[in-house]
């Protein structure tokens, strides 16, 4: 890097801040947080203690963003001053320094920007998962339960919590049906966009003939949404199955039928909950579910009337990425049209620089 990339460099970070400042609104953040302190000190603030944690929580989110923008915008700042003073002193020491910085600096702003992404309405929730397998038999279930163990994982490495919901073992290996809930900070934020088909190239571990093989297996990602959420399910619009629980090593079996499979009659959205050994139970958890799926099927259709796509197109059903490990290694999204080498990484969860190429591509593209 020489003094004129740094020039440009620094250039197109002032504008990215630019924009992140019109959208944060550091004074208007600043505001509402005075706002809030004063609503704490009033006793009866915390009489309504559902009330109070909403509010509370607000605070915590947008002062987290603030310090967030603070941060980046001082490194950009700085970044700026000692660049116009090591080049007035001609201070060849501090610019090779600050060259060699600039990948940093960069990152500080994207992550600041990434922080914008995921302040949606429900990003900061935490994340309904379903994989389900598609065609193939043991070549896909085994595919599914790949795609589980990366999404374990990837929630390990962001110290984030896993609550298993149903889990079904393959006939020969793999996994036929897993849902799971992933509590963390912007769990939903992070892997909606995993919604989708995903498709896996490879010499098949199962094929005496050493053949490459396609397989499918469809991710679905919804936010735990608030009890408050006005979404009403009636008996008459659902149909509910109960069946035995089961699993690998008796951890999940039982004598009666607890697990709870729930389907709604309208969308033909199908959720299911083994986790529990109480029927009852698994029933609220699998309604809860339910709710997050409707939801998110319902801001899909509004979304999609506005993008001007057919009903017929809305679901879960477009290929998203492929993962490629024979005759070459590699990850590509369709959205972002960015590949990967690092595929053992990723399938071991490293999966944020894909999660954000994706987020960023789409929020640049809703830009234009």
């Amino acid at each position: 890097m020489d003094a004129y990339e740094y020039t440009e460099l620094l250039r197109k970070l002032n504008s990215k801040i630019q924009n992140i400042k019109n959208i944060v609104k550091p004074q208007e953040i600043e505001q509402r947080v005075q706002e809030i302190e004063e609503m704490q000190q009033v006793p009866s603030f915390w009489e309504d203690s559902t009330h109070a944690s909403k509010i509370s929580q607000e605070k915590t989110v947008i002062e987290r963003l603030k310090n967030k923008y603070d941060d980046a915008y001082m490194a950009l700042s700085d970044a700026k001053d000692f660049f116009e003073m090591a080049q007035s002193e001609k201070d060849d020491d501090t610019l090779e320094l600050l060259f060699s910085e600039a990948d940093n600096l960069t990152e500080h702003i994207n992550a600041l920007e990434i922080a914008i992404m995921l302040s949606g309405t429900h990003d900061s929730n935490n994340a309904i998962i379903s994989i389900h397998p598609g065609a193939g038999g043991t070549e896909s279930q085994d595919w599914a339960s790949i795609l589980y163990r990366m999404y374990l994982r990837w929630s390990e490495r962001k110290g984030f919590k896993v609550e298993e919901l149903d889990y079904q073992d393959g006939e020969e290996a793999g996994i036929k049906d897993v849902s799971f809930i992933i509590r963390g900070e912007n769990a939903y934020g992070y892997l909606k966009v995993e919604n989708g088909i995903h498709r896996l190239v490879r010499i098949s571990p199962f094929d005496s003939n050493a053949k490459r093989h396609t397989s499918f297996s469809s991710v679905m990602v919804s936010p735990e949404i608030d009890d408050d959420i006005d979404i009403v399910i009636e008996d008459k619009d659902i149909r509910i199955d109960t069946y035995r629980a089961g699993g690998a090593g008796g951890q999940h079996v039982n004598k009666t039928e607890s697990a709870i499979r729930i389907t709604h009659i309208a969308t033909n959205i199908v959720v299911q909950c083994q986790n529990d050994r109480s029927q009852h139970k698994n029933k609220a958890t699998a309604l809860k579910m339910l709710k997050s799926r409707l939801y998110e099927y319902e801001v899909a259709q509004k979304q999609a009337i506005l993008d001007g796509v057919e009903k017929s197109d809305i679901g879960w059903g477009h290929q998203i990425r492929s993962y490629v490990l024979a005759p070459y290694q590699q990850v590509k999204d369709s959205r972002s049209k960015m590949a990967y080498s690092n595929v053992d990484a990723i399938l071991d969860g490293d999966l944020d620089r894909i999660l954000e190429g994706v987020l960023i591509s789409q929020a640049t593209s809703s830009e234009n």
